[in-house]
């Protein structure tokens, strides 16, 4: 029942508590450039999705055979493999979303998610695991995307995935379909992921005698000792 709650734990914890985009703040670039229109949010995070659960795997299979010393370029090297084939296939059978994504369908192979998941999960866990974590974090990183794409291209351009919202397409707000439109719908997110997960602000931290770890000794005389001398 453990073992159960472990593998479910790793499958959603990506989706909120541990968030690639909102909570680790990782693939911004991605985020902000693909994330004007939900087509392209969706396909991005998708297409980023594959690559992680895929490269997840082969590395999760081979870290007993991987060097410690090269493993980085050697999960680079299998990242770029799948992120060529991903690729490929968009550009096959989804020209126009190939054409949406541009330069940055390859620059998945530097996405800091998925180099990182490889070398935080993949190569300290069984295929299974890597496998659910890729999934997860996949999941996460495409409803990241798909949430502030939907804000900036139904604020920004008074349309959804392309079609026009009669009611909003005169009053849109272009700002938002803008880099600092961007930055400022992704700063909103952060923040109401915060408050979700956390239900409050950080505690401040007190300073003084009352917040040293040897107040109930010294009852503060010591603090108050070298005051005086140093006066």
């Amino acid at each position: 029942m453990s073992n159960k709650n472990s593998n479910l734990s790793i499958l959603f914890k990506g989706l909120l508590l541990e968030n690639p985009v909102f909570v680790l703040i990782l693939g911004t670039c991605p985020t902000l450039a693909t994330s004007t229109t939900v087509i392209g949010a969706i396909g991005m995070g998708l297409a980023a999705t594959a690559v992680l659960i895929c490269s997840n795997m082969v590395i999760s299979m081979l870290r007993r055979f991987i060097p410690d010393t090269v493993r980085i370029p050697c999960y680079i090297v299998i990242i770029a493999g799948f992120v060529t084939v991903v690729e490929m296939f968009i550009h096959a059978y989804l020209p126009s979303l190939y054409e949406t994504l541009g330069v940055y369908l390859a620059l998945i192979t530097v996405n800091c998610i998925i180099l990182g998941r490889a070398e935080m999960f993949a190569g300290k866990n069984t295929v299974f695991k890597s496998a659910l974590d890729g999934v997860g974090m996949g999941l996460g990183f495409t409803l990241a995307l798909l949430s502030i794409a939907t804000i900036r291209e139904v604020i920004g351009a008074g349309t959804f995935a392309g079609i026009e919202i009669p009611v909003l397409v005169d009053y849109k707000i272009e700002f938002l379909q803008k880099t600092p439109g961007g930055f400022l719908i992704y700063g909103i997110m952060i923040a109401v992921v915060y408050k979700l997960t956390h239900g409050k602000a950080p505690k401040k931290t007190k300073f003084g005698c009352e917040s040293c770890p040897s107040f109930s000794v010294c009852g503060g005389v010591k603090c108050d000792n070298t005051v005086k001398e140093a006066k």
